[in-house]
């Protein structure tokens, strides 16, 4: 099928519709050479006829033009007929012209108008068209104006099959627009193939429609593939550019280059993409203030800048611009919108604090502290309450006592100059001092340091006052010997009257004294010792006793002060040996060190001599030897491999000027590692050692004596239950590893059986006394009892008088057992070896 004119008749010329499509060449890259237009043969004036892209050839052309005066080329490559044309000839060519004059280059593009017709073949008979098969339609573009104004219904174009030339065929259509939404928009005659659209479309609602037309006869069959039909809607510039947000607000510093960015305005439009009417064009209409002129925008990017560099806050702090975006690059007939844009100017510090006067006086009483004696006030045209505009107050003469110190009220930014460090009347009657003040933040011109900074000068008049006795300094010393006698005098605290600078008429009295050593001179200030004073028994820190005294005027005024009494020492102690007694591991030492302390001071101390002191009945120095490590410790050594045990051996110590003291030191000599091994044997051994019991030791006492009592439970019902039934040898005897033997006083041979023992006794006596394990001794005879491993007794020997008896030769006899009896010796011999154990067990535990 193809577009073509209403046909008059079926047998008729073949029918012709001219159609717009297009259809762009471009043989290459580098080069444009020929574009083929195909269009009707009659053209409207103002008539779209086609696109083509011009950037393929020249990627930025600022002029644009065309050879035929009858066509139109505008920048995004739409080609428009300036009058109504009529094409007389198959063809018509004209050329584009591209140039760019920065780059002086040029390019030509060749435009061909060509006029098509379609002819559609004869076929003389419907057999000779169904051999020939099926064919596919070929996609015939169209195009429709949107928000066209009729009449309706619109024709569009006509579709047929060359296969209606002969036979009859009917055309039907479907998709969007006709079956689907919107529905009825489109449709097409069944007899002729034309197509109708029924009411305006809106492009930004639909773009395009795609349908399918089907070619069929009147019994049903198909000669023809449906065919793909694209109808493009042609957009209309209908909608006005929109600013993103009503009102545009900015902020820029005031004073700032030109050029600077101020911010960036977008507005959006919903016509077609990438043409005349989306190609907005941005610009500044009105300015409020009007003059000067301060700001331009950018026509494509609308980015607002800065034109001048005389933006001041403190003249303007704020502008409205009203602003217009315009579509078709902004030519006349283009569709426009307007919006506002407040520029806030941003304040800097570009105005110094300067004082409202250059110089001040002021008066202070002397002796005051913490005092305001002046407040400063300053002027600054910067944004009130911001860093541009808070000032900071600093003193750049005249303090270098450090009397004053200036600060900020936060409220009124005063400069409050204030006391803080008394003045003196009697030193000074007046002081200068110069202040400056700068801003917070820093100053954003340039300028030198002087420039940057405002000064002003302070004249501060200092008040006498009556000020009574001072006492300086506040601590005061005096030097007392130790051991003084008592009624000692010394210097003792000073004060003066700073009007005469003279101590004379003053009054003092002692205030404080913990330990009562001292009196104080009404008048003259000095000490008295109570009593002999001992620098080493006082115990005081740094060896300085401290007393308080006060001083007072005739007119009643006072001060205080500290007066420090320091004992000078005196070489009257000994060095001692403060650990008395030291222990000496022989398997692991061979000596132990002593070391000596004197109390006095380092100057009467250190180094010490060390010697045996001899004793008339010992030989100390056969015995030990010392030998000096340092200043204040030796090595004292034995000899001879003396014996373990405590020896007494004294020890002279003598300071560096010759005073001595000896020290009797006890050296104990033990089989020991540690000290502490030794201390712990000699505490048991002695009976001095400390015994304590913890929780286990007594759980390990408690343990042993109910496991006596269980033994002596389990002995005495064993012995009763023996009295009570007799037993005989059992069978295994003789393998059983007993052996009993006696020496003395034969008689009748018995077996007593307890707690699993078995014992022959030979010989007479009285009845058989049974011991656990060990000896036992009745009536001149003895038995013996030998337990061999693996519980097996075995009788040795039956001794009787000179008769030797093996337990097969006792089998024999009669056998009696009688009830087990113990003595006392037995029972020692049997309790005490377990208490014992019991014993050393908790004494481990209590030691653990």
């Amino acid at each position: 099928m193809a577009p073509d004119r209403p046909a008059r008749s079926r047998s008729g010329a073949p029918c012709r519709l001219l159609l717009l499509t297009l259809s762009i060449l471009i043989f290459s890259c580098d080069a444009c050479r020929k574009v083929t237009l195909h269009v009707p043969s009659k053209l409207d004036a103002e008539k779209f006829v086609g696109r083509v892209n011009l950037k393929e050839c020249l990627q930025s052309a600022n002029l644009i033009y065309s050879s035929d005066p009858d066509f139109q080329i505008l920048e995004d490559g739409s080609v428009y007929t300036t009058n109504a044309i009529l094409l007389s000839s198959e063809e018509r060519t004209f050329t584009i012209l591209l140039s760019n004059t920065e780059n002086q280059e040029e390019k030509k593009i060749l435009v061909l108008l060509q006029r098509q017709t379609k002819v559609l073949s004869k076929r003389h008979s419907r057999e000779k068209v169904l051999r020939r098969g099926k064919r596919r339609w070929a996609p015939i573009p169209c195009s429709m104006q949107e928000n066209s104004l009729g009449p309706f219904p619109l024709f569009l174009q006509q579709i047929q099959s060359d296969t209606a030339q002969n036979y009859t065929i009917f055309y039907s259509i479907r998709g969007p627009g006709v079956d689907r939404e919107p529905t009825n928009l489109f449709y097409v005659e069944r007899d002729t193939g034309n197509l109708f659209c029924t009411r305006p479309v809106d492009r930004e609602q639909y773009e395009s429609f795609e349908l399918i037309a089907f070619a069929t006869t009147p019994d049903g069959y198909t000669p023809e593939l449906p065919l793909p039909l694209l109808i493009r809607v042609e957009d209309e510039n209908d909608n006005y550019p929109i600013f993103t947000e009503t009102t545009y607000v900015f902020t820029v510093p005031e004073n700032c280059r030109i050029g600077s960015t101020v911010g960036q305005v977008c507005a959006t439009d919903k016509d077609e993409p990438d043409t005349m009417h989306t190609r907005l064009k941005y610009s500044i209409i009105q300015q409020l203030p009007a003059s000067p002129t301060l700001f331009s925008m950018h026509p494509t990017t609308g980015v607002i800048t800065t034109s001048s560099s005389q933006l001041d806050r403190e003249r303007i702090d704020k502008y409205q611009l009203k602003i217009k975006v315009q579509d078709m690059d902004g030519q006349y007939f283009g569709l426009q919108t307007t919006s506002t844009c407040i520029i806030t100017i941003e304040d800097v510090n570009d105005n110094l604090p300067t004082f409202t006067r250059t110089s001040y006086v002021t008066s202070v009483d002397e002796n005051r502290v913490d005092v305001e004696i002046l407040r400063v006030t300053v002027e600054d045209k910067d944004l009130i309450n911001t860093p541009n505009w808070r000032a900071n107050y600093t003193i750049l003469k005249g303090n270098e006592n450090g009397n004053f110190k200036i600060v900020t009220d936060p409220k009124t930014n005063e400069g409050i100059l204030c006391v803080v460090k008394p003045l003196n009347y009697e030193e000074r009657q007046q002081v200068i001092v110069q202040i400056g003040v700068v801003n917070e933040a820093p100053y954003s011109k340039e300028a030198s340091s002087r420039s940057a900074m405002s000064t002003a000068t302070v004249t501060v008049n200092v008040k006498n006052q009556d000020e009574g006795p001072e006492c300086s300094p506040a601590v005061q010393t005096a030097k007392i010997k130790e051991n003084a006698p008592p009624g000692t005098k010394s210097s003792g605290y000073k004060a003066y009257d700073p009007e005469t600078r003279s101590s004379s008429g003053l009054r003092y009295k002692k205030l404080t004294d913990p330990r009562g050593w001292v009196t104080v001179d009404e008048n003259s200030g000095s000490i008295t010792t109570f009593r002999s004073l001992d620098r080493e028994r006082e115990n005081i820190r740094g060896y300085m006793y401290n007393i308080t005294v006060l001083a007072s005027g005739r007119d009643g005024r006072t001060c205080t002060g500290t007066l420090g009494i320091i004992l000078e020492d005196m070489n009257d102690n000994g060095p001692v040996i403060r650990k008395e007694t030291v222990v000496i591991c022989k398997p692991v030492m061979s000596s132990a060190t002593v070391v000596a302390a004197d109390p006095d001071d380092p100057i009467n101390g250190p180094p010490f001599d060390f010697s045996l002191e001899s004793v008339s009945d010992a030989g100390i120095e056969r015995m030990w030897r010392l030998t000096k490590i340092n200043d204040t410790a030796a090595r004292l050594s034995y000899m001879n491999d003396l014996p373990f045990g405590t020896y007494q051996v004294p020890i002279r110590v003598k300071d560096r000027h010759g005073l001595s003291l000896v020290t009797p030191l006890k050296v104990m000599l033990c089989d020991c590692i540690t000290e502490n091994d030794c201390t712990v044997r000699l505490d048991q051994r002695t009976g001095n050692g400390e015994v304590r019991l913890g929780k286990w030791a007594i759980l390990a006492i408690l343990l042993g004596i109910a496991l006596l009592f269980c033994i002596l439970f389990t002995l005495v019902c064993g012995a009763t239950g023996t009295a009570k039934q007799p037993k005989v040898f059992p069978d295994d005897l003789a393998q059983q590893n007993l052996i009993v033997s006696n020496t003395e006083a034969p008689g009748d041979d018995k077996i007593c059986s307890t707690n699993g023992f078995t014992v022959h006794t030979v010989g007479s006596s009285p009845p058989g006394i049974c011991g656990t394990m060990g000896p036992g001794v009745k009536n001149g005879g003895q038995e013996t009892i030998e337990m061999v491993k693996g519980g097996h007794q075995t009788l040795e020997s039956c001794r009787g008088t000179g008769h030797h008896h093996t337990l097969d030769s006792c089998r024999g006899g009669h056998v009696e057992t009688d009830n087990c009896r113990y003595t006392y010796s037995e029972w020692h011999n049997f309790t005490q070896p377990r208490l014992g154990e019991e014993s050393i067990r908790g004494h481990t535990l209590v030691k653990n």
